[in-house]
């Protein structure tokens, strides 16, 4: 037996696990801008005027341009043929764009007492301009996130893959849970909602330059390949990508019934977030200078439990299970959320714990499944593909909607917080219309352990190759 000389870069745990480190910083900023304006609703209606109908058309802002242009796609089959370095680097520095141009709209007076009528919408100049900058944060975001779980599979295929998903997913969880419980007091003390918006683009900045260190790791782990086949005599047998390969893609029946399972499950979570913190303080009559510490405790949960329910999938399978399982946990809490004699805070806690697990546990396996179905020189399409359909629905359909229906039916009358009159929202249509989302989620869930049984895709076997 020849004697293997050289080795590859990603079988050393101290290099692998360095590089993705890296990039979960980038992603850790993206998030926490990304969620940075959750806590700050309230505000926004005290002191730019913004009222629920234009806060659910700012946040459903951020997937116009993946959704509306497929620039998501395009980014997905960017990935396939240009590789991560490129991608990635293009993506923090569309990310950095469209927070710059958020920012300044959010900041600025220029726009004050501007209304725009744009197509059938009228709204105030500033919530058109400050989503334009979120649409634009959004595409760097999504993008930037197909190409970590891309940089995931390159360096850990084979080895602890779910582990390490679940460990970026909860650093970059980190960053929505560090912008829910920190976006309120500094708005507060420094006495404007642009200041932790600041906050959030000086972060990202950072996580532009992180991933240029990155770029240098990732070309060290290419020569260590190319040597390792040179002297192994491996030859890649795997054609590049093609544009037909899309049509493979989105033929794949187990594929679609992880998108939309993903679509579902997150619509059921992110837009929740949105309206969360302003839940704790009408329903809950919690605070509102820590009203927004109560949604921070479902990210700091899933810092731990993301991690660990990975690990239980390389090591143990069962990942079509653990989907199924997060699910009725999504409808659990949200049916809880919804009725009106359970309103004490300490209930609010409980179910925002419970709910942190269910949201563990359905992306620890849903992410590393992928691979298992879709080779990967398409991984870069495939979860592209499943990004757009969580743009389109998860997080631009479903906010608005949410939006529309508090400000159409919910609204109940005013009430005063501190000394600021606030309107008084009843909560529990919302959190139905969630309820069904995870009941949808939980038939997908079902469907996806069936088509994993007839094709023998290995979604219940372990991950670790022994």
């Amino acid at each position: 037996m020849t004697e293997k000389i050289h080795k590859i870069l990603s079988e050393s745990k101290a290099a692998r696990w360095t590089a993705l480190t890296i990039v979960s910083f980038t992603m850790f900023a993206g998030y926490f801008f990304a969620d940075v304006m959750s806590p700050l609703e309230g505000m926004l209606d005290k002191q730019l005027h913004w009222n629920s109908a234009d806060y659910g058309w700012f946040t459903g802002s951020y997937g116009w341009f993946n959704v509306f242009f497929l620039f998501l796609l395009f980014g997905g089959i960017i990935l396939d043929k240009m590789g991560v370095r490129f991608t990635g680097i293009t993506s923090a520095f569309v990310m950095v764009l469209g927070a710059s141009i958020k920012y300044w709209a959010i900041s600025t007076h220029v726009l004050d007492g501007i209304n725009w009528h744009v197509i059938f919408w009228t709204y105030p100049a500033q919530v058109w301009i400050a989503s334009l900058g979120f649409a634009i944060f959004g595409v760097g975001i999504e993008v930037a996130g197909i190409t970590v779980s891309k940089v995931t599979v390159k360096w850990f295929r084979g080895r602890e893959m779910a582990t390490a998903m679940g460990i970026q997913v909860a650093i970059a969880r980190l960053g929505t849970a560090f912008a829910l419980s920190t976006a309120f007091p500094i708005a507060k003390a420094f006495g404007h909602v642009s200041f932790p918006i600041l906050g959030g683009l000086i972060m990202l900045c950072i996580g532009l330059m992180a991933y240029f260190v990155y770029i240098f790791q990732d070309k060290k782990l290419d020569v260590s390949q190319a040597a390792y086949d040179k002297h192994n005599n491996v030859v890649d047998e795997e054609e590049a990508f093609k544009m037909s390969d899309i049509w493979k893609i989105i033929t794949n029946k187990g594929w679609w019934y992880i998108a939309i399972l993903c679509a579902l499950f997150y619509s059921g979570v992110f837009p929740f977030l949105k309206y969360a913190t302003n839940l704790m303080v009408l329903k809950y009559g919690v605070d509102e200078n820590w009203a927004g510490s109560i949604p921070g405790l479902l990210p700091f949960g899933t810092i731990l439990l993301t991690p660990f329910f990975g690990n239980l999938y390389d090591r143990k399978g069962k990942g079509a299970t653990i989907m199924i399982i997060g699910s009725i946990i999504i409808i659990l809490v949200h049916f809880l959320f919804s009725l009106s004699f359970l309103n004490h805070f300490s209930i609010a806690i409980a179910l925002m714990l419970l709910l942190g697990i269910g949201f563990s546990l359905v992306p620890s396996a849903m992410w590393p499944s992928v691979p298992k179905i879709i080779p990967e020189k398409q991984l870069g399409t495939a979860y592209a593909l499943i990004f757009l359909l969580q743009n389109a629905w998860a997080l631009m359909c479903a906010p608005a909607l949410i939006g529309w229906v508090l400000n159409r039916f919910c609204i109940v009358g005013k009430v005063m917080i501190g000394k600021d009159e606030m309107t008084q929202y009843n909560y529990t249509l919302p959190m139905l219309i969630f309820t069904s989302f995870g009941v949808l989620a939980l038939i997908f869930a079902f469907l996806l352990k069936i088509e994993d049984k007839k094709k023998g895709y290995g979604l219940e076997k372990p991950n670790i190759e022994n």
